[in-house]
């Protein structure tokens, strides 16, 4: 007779499952080596039904899993392959959580390009592994009368990874790419609502690309809400997907550091809209009202901003929406480190910056923060 520890583990090591464990997620992971794939499963496996297989073995799971990880060097080519030829059945777990041993920006936004909603640095972090699994973000249930497709969102994480990836190597950006997601967000936010988009993202994505798809998403609503044109949309849209596209330059270690910045660190991140509009004032299709929000978007009406200590007149309206849109997304976006801001909270925040936002767009962007 079966004692509960062997009825609650895999019948095999190659992805066999017993009934027993039906009622548990389904995890499958993938793996280029054999002790990539042991050791994730060995962290797994007391709370969730793994599946695991490596990347060069012939595809064996049929059912669907709750979530797929896979621990793979992606400067290997025949591995970021062998992910491709799985893409069809990578897309239909609802998360999908790469573990980077090298974790460039060139890596991650590969990463992101195969279909990853989430990006795990070095060595596994079995906390942060089972609460990337485990935990559902703030707000994350599904909308009443079903989910959407998340086309765009899947097709803006892919351009804004594409972006990262043209500053890191230096090579030519595909503004058209990135303007035609912008659009498709603001497609769907007009069909489904911000709120909607703000769940959808904060369910599949996280840090930096969480970031700047929440930031177009506010912004494309707030400008909706004040009924600006489909040429100032689009500038709109466009200013908010490149707002941030300097931070590809920024350390990950200062990025993604859970705690408060010492001053050198601050000072690097302070360099990120001078770098982004350095990077991007050499393109065509980028107009100079797109220039001035990326190296503008941290300016505030009092000269307390930075990088060009910009005062009241010497801001933009681009800008001035585009910061409320930014300071906004970063207080509600979702990170396993700080809880969700409430929107309300956020909101009070926004009204609590006296003489550094502008009054009358902070009162019109009310109905967004709250009831969008």
């Amino acid at each position: 007779m079966q004692n509960a520890r062997t009825i609650l583990r895999p019948a095999n090591r190659d992805g066999g499952i017993r009934e027993a464990e039906a009622a548990r997620p389904l995890v499958q992971v993938l793996a280029d080596t054999s002790e990539r794939l042991s050791g994730v499963r060995s962290i797994l496996e007391e709370k969730f039904t793994v599946a695991g297989e490596r990347l060069d073995a012939d595809a064996r799971l049929t059912q669907v899993p709750s979530a797929i990880v896979i621990r793979a060097e992606l400067r290997d080519v025949d591995n970021i392959a062998a992910i491709k030829k799985r893409a069809g059945r990578l897309a239909k777990a609802g998360k999908r959580i790469f573990i980077l041993e090298h974790t460039s920006h060139v890596g991650i936004s590969q990463a992101y390009a195969l279909g990853a909603t989430l990006v795990l640095p070095g060595v596994i972090n079995r906390i942060k592994l089972l609460a990337a699994l485990s935990d559902t973000p703030n707000e994350a249930s599904a909308p009443s009368g079903g989910t959407p497709p998340d086309n765009a969102v899947e097709t803006a994480a892919t351009a804004i990874a594409s972006m990262f990836t043209s500053v890191t190597l230096g090579q030519p950006l595909d503004v058209d790419g990135t303007k035609e997601a912008g659009r498709q967000i603001a497609d769907r936010i007009t069909q489904h609502g911000l709120s909607e988009w703000l769940t959808t993202v904060r369910r599949h994505h996280e840090g930096t690309y969480q970031h700047c798809l929440l930031v177009t998403g506010v912004a494309i609503d707030f400008g909706l809400s004040l009924g600006v044109g489909r040429a100032d949309l689009e500038r709109l849209y466009s200013a908010a997907m490149f707002h941030d596209i300097g931070k590809a330059q920024i350390p990950l270690a200062i990025l993604d550091k859970p705690g408060r910045l010492d001053p050198e660190e601050r000072a690097m991140i302070e360099t990120h809209p001078t770098a982004g509009y350095d990077f991007l004032k050499g393109h065509d299709k980028i107009s100079p009202e797109i220039l001035d929000a990326v190296r503008h978007h941290h300016e505030y009406l009092d000269g307390s901003g930075y990088p060009d200590a910009l005062c009241a007149e010497s801001i933009g309206d681009i800008v001035r929406i585009l910061t409320i849109s930014d300071i906004f997304a970063a207080l509600i976006e979702y990170r396993h480190y700080k809880p969700t801001l409430p929107r309300a909270e956020a909101y009070n925040i926004l009204c609590g910056m006296n003489g550094k936002l502008e009054k009358a767009l902070v009162a019109s962007f009310k109905q967004v923060a709250l009831t969008r």
